[in-house]
């Protein structure tokens, strides 16, 4: 059975982003995030603002067992549906956090604002989490987040969003980090059709098991001095745990049987 030990999902919501009126900055800094610390972002979704949607899809991935990040929705405006929607997935009330509304409080009076002006009463829904949930601290304005079931619910703004991501990391996987051993051999090869390269790569999954392969055509490119880089296929092995014991062996398999069907290859990495 594949570890999944090292795996995280991640779900950004928002119609800004489906829409494109505002461009996703999260896609790119959590799988940066994890990697940096040898863990794997297993996949991403894209939802909008849709309540009845947002319900079947946290309730399914409440279901996969795998730690999930979870950004924006949980704002205290009508079109932020992602607290109650983690609730409803979960078959639970929506209750008022103490220790996040007390957070709530201390923002109300720095402003100077009483705390029974409806600005406050609006703001405390942001204290609203599903029943049983626990707190995110958010260094930015100190309105939290929360986490439930290994999920963790993060504002949709980078700025507050990727503090807290690293906070959950450190503070709840850091016996995960750096526990996976890796290991990855590839080479561009030209004048080859992918139709004749995927016998081996059959060959290769089927001899070697837990070695992965993968073919990247390319059109080739231009650099900026005017060198030009021809049409090629990427043409890679890559292997997690155990299975990076065999990818010695099996590169060199492959590379007898490329030079076998006469290809020229460039810039081999080991």
């Amino acid at each position: 059975m594949k570890d999944r030990q090292h795996l995280f999902n991640l779900i950004i919501i928002g119609d800004e982003i489906l829409h494109g009126s505002r461009q996703d900055k999260h896609f790119a800094f959590f799988k940066s995030l994890l990697e940096s610390k040898g863990l794997k972002l297993n996949q991403v979704q894209y939802l909008p603002d849709e309540p009845d949607l947002l319900v079947r899809q946290l309730r399914r991935s409440f279901s996969d067992g795998i730690p999930t990040f979870v950004t924006g929705g949980i704002g205290a405006t009508p079109d932020d549906h992602t607290r109650q929607a983690a609730a409803a997935a979960l078959d639970l009330p929506v209750v008022r956090h103490a220790q996040a509304a007390g957070f709530i409080e201390g923002v109300t009076l720095k402003r100077g604002e009483p705390l029974d002006s409806p600005e406050h009463a609006q703001r405390l829904k942001m204290a609203d989490f599903p029943e049983g949930a626990e707190i995110i601290p958010n260094p930015f304005n100190n309105i939290a987040g929360f986490s439930i079931r290994e999920h963790y619910f993060f504002p949709g703004f980078p700025v507050m969003a990727h503090p807290m991501a690293e906070w959950v990391l450190n503070t709840y996987y850091a016996g995960r980090f750096n526990q996976t051993e890796r290991g990855s051999c590839s080479v561009y090869v030209f004048e080859q059709p992918e139709s004749r390269i995927t016998p081996i790569m059959e060959h290769i999954e089927q001899t070697y098991p837990g070695v992965r392969s993968y073919s990247l055509p390319s059109v080739g490119w231009t650099h900026s001095d005017g060198t030009q880089v021809k049409p090629h296929i990427e043409f890679g092995i890559k292997a997690e745990g155990e299975a990076v014991n065999l990818l010695d062996a099996a590169w060199a398999e492959v590379l007898h049987s490329l030079d076998g069907l006469g290809a020229e290859l460039k810039n081999r990495v080991n």
